[in-house]
């Protein structure tokens, strides 16, 4: 399946990955969580043990004043979802460039004014 695939410190790009439990597993470095934070049909599969085990931090999620509230530890890949279902499929084009562009730059996090923020580097 046609997923965008986002590492700590890269730039993101578009992979395929079989969509057995095995490979999804193995692309995220253990077993995985799925989370839904959009309104499209999408899903970020992640390391759910990623913060726990201490994995490097690698894309924050901002509400609309900017304020981060989620930071993703370790790889991730998104992919097509429901959140009724457990069934993950490949992303069509339209939303592949879509997710491709806005996890392209890698981030990085620092505490300013005590605040959180992350800046995107390399791009």
């Amino acid at each position: 399946m046609k997923v965008v695939y986002v590492e700590p410190n890269k730039i993101a790009e578009i992979v395929k990955i079989d969509s057995g439990l095995k490979s999804m597993q193995k692309a995220v470095g253990g077993y995985i969580e799925a989370v839904y934070p959009f309104a499209d049909p999408v899903a970020i599969i992640c390391n759910e043990e990623g913060k726990i085990n201490g994995l490097e931090l690698n894309r924050g999620f901002a509400d609309d004043k900017g304020d981060l509230y989620e930071i993703i530890a370790g790889t991730f890949f998104v992919c097509l979802a429901r959140p009724d279902s457990e069934d993950f499929e490949g992303l069509p084009d339209e939303l592949a460039s879509k997710y491709l562009e806005m996890f392209k730059c890698p981030e990085v996090f620092i505490m300013f004014n005590r605040k959180l923020i992350s800046v995107k580097v390399g791009c």
